[in-house]
């Protein structure tokens, strides 16, 4: 298992898969280990999946300093594997809570992006959270769904403050589509590390303004990706997270926030046109 030492000496790893020209890849959860990212529908076939465990998750080491698990902080991980692997430049993929360390790295390292890609993207790095008739709206696309009144009732809990296991594994066919085995067995594989989760949002962990000021200038193509039945980003909210770019994108796919689960062919598709772009 490759591994390296970051900026304050903590040793990250980070898996290989596939073949072809190097995709870094950031999970999110956040704390979840990036083993569920997978091969990513099948990406991994035309790409070289370099797939980062966050500090603290997987097969990397718990830091010594609990406030190193705050986003921002998480960026000069980033960094370090870059040079680690002597890479000029980086295609960029991250998933939702992932998303925030993506964008706050290129808004530090902006001519190190050659493309990024942003999954289902958590908005909080961008100060582009969705309102509550938005959330609202999202949640009642789904109403006819055999699951769907139990798993409401478990999400208005978990938002009400009950992080009960239980209470969180029972609003999770919102966020598959289908809700399946399948989709059931991929989110029980890799739960989250609570303490790299609590961590991730530490007290100043975003600057919303001096980042979307920074990413209005960033070089690189920009896909914002969402799943056609997702919480958030919806469709609309990935669009206006594109248009903060300028060079930036958006399009759905099926699925909802983990779409190359549910739809792996569409999903690999859309992302390899972009980077073969």
């Amino acid at each position: 298992m490759p591994s390296f030492s970051s900026h304050d000496g903590t040793v990250l790893a980070h898996h290989l898969m596939g073949r072809g020209e190097p995709l870094l890849c950031l999970p999110g959860g956040p704390g979840r280990p990036s083993g569920y990212l997978g091969d990513l529908g099948g990406l991994a076939t035309s790409r070289r999946l370099i797939l980062l465990d966050n500090r603290g998750t997987g097969d990397s080491a718990v830091p010594a300093d609990a406030g190193t698990y705050r986003a921002d902080r998480l960026v000069a991980d980033v960094e370090a594997l870059r040079e680690h692997l002597a890479l000029e430049t980086l295609d960029l993929l991250a998933h939702s809570a992932g998303a925030d360390v993506a964008v706050l790295y290129a808004a530090r390292h902006p001519h190190r992006i050659r493309r990024l890609v942003l999954v289902a993207p958590s908005p909080l790095a961008v100060g582009l959270e969705p309102t509550d008739e938005e959330w609202s709206a999202a949640i009642h696309r789904r109403s006819a769904e055999p699951w769907y009144e139990g798993a409401l009732a478990a999400l208005d809990a978990w938002e009400s403050g009950d992080e009960r296991e239980e209470t969180r594994l029972a609003t999770r066919p919102f966020y598959y589509s289908p809700w399946n085995e399948a989709a059931e067995a991929h989110d029980r594989s890799y739960p989250m590390v609570r303490a790299a989760r609590t961590g991730f949002h530490g007290e100043g962990a975003f600057d919303t303004d001096a980042t979307r000021t920074t990413l209005d200038r960033l070089p690189a193509p920009v896909l914002v990706i969402s799943g056609e039945d997702d919480l958030a980003p919806t469709a609309d909210q990935a669009a206006a997270y594109a248009e903060l770019f300028p060079d930036g994108r958006s399009t759905s796919v099926p699925g909802a926030h983990f779409p190359w689960v549910t739809a792996p062919k569409e999903f690999a598709e859309t992302v390899e046109e972009f980077l073969s772009a």
